[in-house]
């Protein structure tokens, strides 16, 4: 929904192809309670540009986000192939308004005349674009970053959605880049600095503005290596103290968040906000005139994975409101425009529900009482035909508690018969997954056939705090990997799992996972399916994310046993499968593996068309084929 209020903008099914994505608007300018939302403007997917993402912005402004496959030789930039040609994607981003039918690229660079076309390519691919900061009390203006192809430093400009003029403010300087804007003024507060320290060891420093000489200072106690790795995040400032919300996990297990004094260099003695049980992420400041800068409640790593703790009165009265509407489901509040901002006399809230079992769906909330459908994701879903999903724990071998999501087959209870079980591994492996709707749709296929999942949040998971965060930490296939032989354990001790059909299957790191069991002698699982998976940890190096402090950081702790160097130890029938347009994780870390093993008549590749490594590069038929190809071979490879 848009600052103001006046128009909601999504994706919905084309309407003359389902398996794309067309873009619609709806119309709020003369809102009536009493009717039913209708779309007042839709634009399908052209030839092969797809429509991925949406958002509005303000004063009518809609921001989109299209994927296209490419296929070129990029000699090695940013994730391509070294030679020969790679198949991958290009991101490209487009504003138009919300008529949504003249798209524009005020975010694409200029191209330079000396300029090469894989150079061009290779940033584009890159998706170098962003917005940084919406400016909440400016009507018109955005800042964006874009890096500049010359001197490859991000370079942050002003634009005026009005009339797509920009203005540069600032830059990059060297290896010191921008960090938290002023919501106000869009002027920049903080400043982060990678910096060696030999033996591959990083220092993380944070610089904050001194309004007293306009120099940006080095904060001492905001300093974290990469060795220690301990979380340093400056959220947001606090206008009415002139301090500022750090999220920190220097203090205890869990990150909370404090109050820092730049003049004085010092932590504030008492926390602002700390949850016993997860790490705390955020907080959620006002953005209207009326409570700007106000804090209205924090985020915090719950099973729900980023949930919101109101301290604002009005907000926790219309959570608890929505909760109450929507039992047994996770209300999310993603915008409130007051009657005063939309102009028209009527308050809008926007919200999203979700459980394990319903997908996302999205309403509209008018006046604090009406509550209108917008739509929702895979509406054919019946979530009384799905299993139910609760956290659970259990106790690794050197006794180490793991956290993990169990999701049960539909109608199954506690004394039945155990059923076939899938132990689950997330990718990352610095992610987690949480309690609500499994967007890729594994984990409800699995559990509506009759298996139970098990999804554990192993050492080197984050969000839980950073002792299991750190204990990852080079035991690549060695003690991350003992944690999922230990779930099947606990699914057989406690009756979820019958001990002769137990399988795992996982994605990028969850794949890895899936290699390493499939060649560790003496475990718990009868096969393995290995999505995307890493196979070879000498190839992985560091240039497996987009985030520079990421690879600095994340590089040094990948370490451990390498399935490649064990395929003569295969013991069990696995799946392969993996997108041909994945530059995350090549392709060749699959098809690698298969060779060498191919000749035990225990493997199968699948490679999947037009697929690439992250969710928002798949197809709808790229979903359909994989979720086949798992069934059909727990089924007859397994034999569960």
């Amino acid at each position: 929904m848009s600052r103001e209020g006046d128009f909601l903008v999504g994706l919905v099914a084309d309407p003359r192809d389902e398996d794309l994505a067309a873009l619609a608007v709806w119309d709020l300018t003369n809102l009536d309670p009493n009717k039913p939302l209708q779309i007042s403007s839709i634009t399908p997917t052209s030839g092969k540009m797809m429509f991925r993402g949406a958002g509005a912005l303000k004063a009518g402004a809609v921001f989109v986000q299209a994927n296209q496959p490419w296929t070129g030789n990029l000699n090695g930039c940013g994730e391509g192939r070294s030679t020969g040609a790679t198949k991958t994607w290009v991101r490209k981003l487009y504003l138009t308004d919300k008529t949504i039918k003249k798209f524009e690229q005020p975010f694409a660079q200029s191209r330079k005349p000396d300029m090469t076309e894989i150079m061009r390519k290779c940033l584009e691919i890159a998706g170098t674009s962003s917005v940084v900061e919406t400016l909440p009390l400016d009507d018109s203006s955005i800042i964006i970053s874009r890096l500049d192809t010359a001197s490859l430093e991000n370079r942050f400009y002003k634009v005026d959605l009005k009339t797509q003029k920009s203005e540069l403010l600032f830059r990059d300087i060297g290896n010191l880049q921008v960090g938290l804007l002023d919501r106000r003024t869009g002027d920049v507060l903080t400043r982060g600095k990678i910096e060696p320290k030999g033996d591959g060891v990083y220092d993380i420093e944070t610089y904050i503005l001194n309004r007293d000489t306009g120099n940006f200072d080095l904060e001492a106690p905001l300093t974290t290596t990469s060795k220690g790795r301990h979380d340093v995040s400056v959220l947001g400032f606090d206008e009415k103290t002139g301090k500022y919300f750090v999220a920190t996990d220097k203090f205890s297990d869990k990150t909370a968040i404090y109050l820092y004094d730049a003049k004085t260099d010092k932590f504030d003695d008492e926390v602002v906000f700390a949850h016993p049980d997860y790490d705390a992420s955020g907080v959620i400041l006002g953005d209207e005139a009326s409570n700007f800068g106000k804090i209205l409640g924090f985020r915090y790593a719950g099973p729900y994975g980023n949930e919101v703790y109101w301290v604002d009165a009005e907000r926790q009265s219309i959570q608890a409101g929505l909760e109450k509407a929507f039992p047994g489901q996770e209300v999310s509040i993603q915008r409130v425009v007051s009657a005063e901002r939309a102009g028209d006399g009527h308050s809008r809230i926007l919200f999203s529900t979700n459980s394990p079992r319903n997908p996302d769906a999205y309403y509209l909330l008018i006046d604090g009482t009406k509550v209108q459908p917008i739509g929702g994701e895979r509406p054919w879903i019946d979530p009384n035909k799905m299993g139910e999903r609760q956290l659970v724990y259990y106790t690794a071998r050197d006794g180490m508690k793991i956290p993990a999501f169990l999701t049960l087959p539909p109608g199954w209870k506690k004394g039945d018969p155990a059923p076939p079980a899938v132990v689950h591994p997330h990718g990352g492996p610095w992610a987690r997954d949480n309690i609500g709707w499994d967007f890729s749709g594994w984990t409800q296929y699995l559990a509506t056939r009759g298996y139970a999942v098990l999804q554990p949040q192993y050492r080197g998971s984050q969000g839980w705090g950073h002792e299991l965060w750190v204990a990852g930490d080079n035991q690549w296939g060695l003690k991350m990997q003992d944690d999922k032989d230990d779930g099947a354990k606990w699914l057989v001790e406690e009756g979820y799992a019958n001990p002769d059909k137990i399988a795992i299957f996982g994605y990028s790191y969850g794949g890895f996972a899936a290699f390493a069991a499939a060649v560790r002698p003496n475990g718990p699982f009868r096969c393995a399916i290995a999505g995307a998976g890493v196979a070879n940890l000498g190839q992985i190096s560091n240039n497996w994310s987009e985030n520079r402090v990421q690879r600095a950081l994340q590089g040094r702790t990948v370490d451990g046993m390498d399935p490649q160097k064990n395929t003569s130890k295969l013991s069990m029938p696995i799946l392969i499968f993996h997108g041909d347009r994945d530059v995350r994780v090549p392709l060749s870390h699959s098809t690698d593996f298969y060779n060498s093993v191919k000749s035990t008549g225990k493997a199968k590749l699948m490679v999947v068309k037009d697929m690439g490594h992250q969710g928002d590069l798949w197809t709808p038929k790229n979903t359909r084929d994989t979720l086949k190809a798992i069934g059909d071979f727990l089924k007859s490879d397994c034999g569960f």
